[in-house]
């Protein structure tokens, strides 16, 4: 039997089936948000895939796939929001208040709290009006074509393994801390065990999964930040002098500089950065329209936490606090509350290791079950890019050992865009309707042009703010030199 006769009845079959992979009618959207290509079965080969594989099997594992990626709702976006944003962010807000000063610092974790709720909003309005966006680079594209899709990609996924790379750098800081500088041991091993661990932690591919750690994740972050004001609050009072002796100012510290006050609110803006990652979340959502109680909830519980946070140790403390906040603790002290910290170090950065993994897999993979990590090929791609993924971030994290400027740069250069103007040219590219002067528009109006101009100013002015100062650490050797062994 030649070719064409062997094929003739699976022809037959495939134009009576609809079209399961791209028929917008069936509604049908995949679980990263794309549309695959029209005209294919599920059981046809794909790229990426083993020729002759079962069709029942494929589409067992792409219902499956769709089922294990519809799970969450808003109170566990909710917790998953609170697990990527209540993080390393908390730990520098000290630090920033020291250099701007209370009223300043109060201000600012307020001010930029409230945007960061607004920005979110619009997000979830696009999402709403475009639900097949599955990422921030698939929202470029509708905003900007193919060039705004490539640019925002790469800004995602640089973003996303910067902020990995602050988790390897804060685990190294956490063992050093614990066990006094490793007593001869190198530093660069405790960035190998705290790369380990994250990349174990992002084994789990769904964000439903990673939920259930989220509790864990939210009392060691505020047992670590309760534990830290707990004990300055007890040193401070018993110092001569008591809490009134605490060198602390509602203004500015003397010598501040508009390159040290920059890298103070890039460092604020760096606490707020969970819009990155709110499409990927969304997407997870089975019921979309509830986002608007996720990003309220979140909202309050970070305003009010960072701003006690911030507000509480550097009163306690004074303007000598350090950063990580949980070093100014004293050394007993800062050991058990890093040990405490552990949980929210490693679970939270291994969640941006699933954000950054579940991007590139649906790009590299949106036309093959391998993207739902349910068959044992897309484990094994699961895995390696993981692997990929934190071995580059424990690179950047040694070549960039200084924590507040890698914050500043991350939040610069990326998070500008993600929290400020891109948001705000998504209001008025794509939800705005009618002119920008009607009554109903013009309050966003204002808003959002207020946004874009806060995100460009932090973009410049943060992004030379932070190299100049790194510049200046590595110059007059305040720092150990990258991918060395010092502390």
């Amino acid at each position: 039997m030649d070719y064409d006769s062997k094929m003739a009845p699976y022809a037959a079959e495939k134009e009576k089936q609809p079209d399961y992979m791209g028929d917008s009618s069936s509604g049908y959207t995949s679980a990263a948000g794309i549309s695959p290509s029209a005209g294919r079965l599920p059981g046809d080969p794909e790229v990426g895939e083993v020729h002759g594989t079962n069709r029942d099997f494929l589409c067992e594992k792409q219902a499956s796939g769709e089922a294990k990626f519809k799970r969450l709702g808003w109170k566990r976006l909710t917790i998953v929001l609170i697990v990527e944003a209540i993080a390393l962010g908390a730990l520098s807000l000290p630090s920033a208040f020291a250099t701007l000063g209370m009223v300043a610092g109060v201000i600012c974790s307020i001010g930029m709290g409230l945007i960061a709720v607004y920005t979110a909003y619009v997000i979830g309005q696009l999402k709403l009006k475009f639900p097949h966006i599955s990422d921030y680079a698939e929202a470029g594209r509708l905003m900007f074509g193919r060039v705004g899709f490539e640019i925002i990609g790469a800004m995602l996924m640089m973003m996303l393994v910067l902020i990995v790379s602050s988790h390897v750098l804060t685990g190294k800081i956490m063992w050093a801390t614990i066990t006094d500088n490793g007593k001869g041991t190198c530093s660069i091993v405790f960035g190998v065990v705290s790369a380990i661990l994250l990349f174990l932690l992002a084994i789990p591919p769904s964000f439903a999964e990673v939920a259930i750690l989220g509790y864990i994740d939210f009392v060691s972050i505020v047992l670590a930040i309760g534990i830290t004001m707990i004990a300055t609050g007890v040193q401070a009072s018993q110092q001569e002098g008591g809490l009134a002796a605490v060198n602390w100012s509602a203004w500015p510290k003397e010598g501040v500089t508009l390159q040290t006050a920059f890298i103070a609110i890039t460092n604020i803006a760096f606490a707020y950065s969970f819009a990155m990652c709110q499409f990927s979340f969304m997407d997870e959502m089975h019921t979309l329209t509830d986002y608007k109680k996720s990003i309220v909830a979140l909202g309050g519980i970070e305003i009010g936490i960072y701003t006690l946070t911030g507000a509480l140790i550097y009163s306690f403390v004074g303007v000598d606090v350090e950063s990580p906040a949980l070093l100014s603790a004293g050394p007993m002290i800062s050991k058990i509350a890093f040990g405490v910290a552990l949980p929210v170090i490693i679970i939270s950065g291994s969640i941006n290791t699933v954000v950054l993994g579940k991007t590139i897999l649906g790009r590299a993979f949106k036309n093959s079950v391998i993207r739902y990590v349910n068959t044992p090929k897309g484990w094994m791609v699961w895995l390696g890019l993981n692997a990929g993924i934190t071995v580059l971030a424990w690179v950047i994290a040694e070549a960039i050992p200084i924590f507040s400027n890698l914050l500043a740069i991350s939040s610069s250069l990326f998070i500008s865009g993600f929290s400020y103007y891109l948001p705000a040219c998504m209001w008025f590219l794509q939800i705005k309707e009618g002119s920008w002067r009607d009554r109903k528009n013009l309050g966003h109006a204002i808003a959002n042009a207020v946004i874009f101009v806060i995100g460009l100013t932090i973009l410049g002015v943060g992004t030379y703010s932070a190299v100049k100062d790194m510049i200046f650490q590595f110059d007059n050797h305040l720092v150990s030199t990258p991918f060395s062994c010092g502390y």
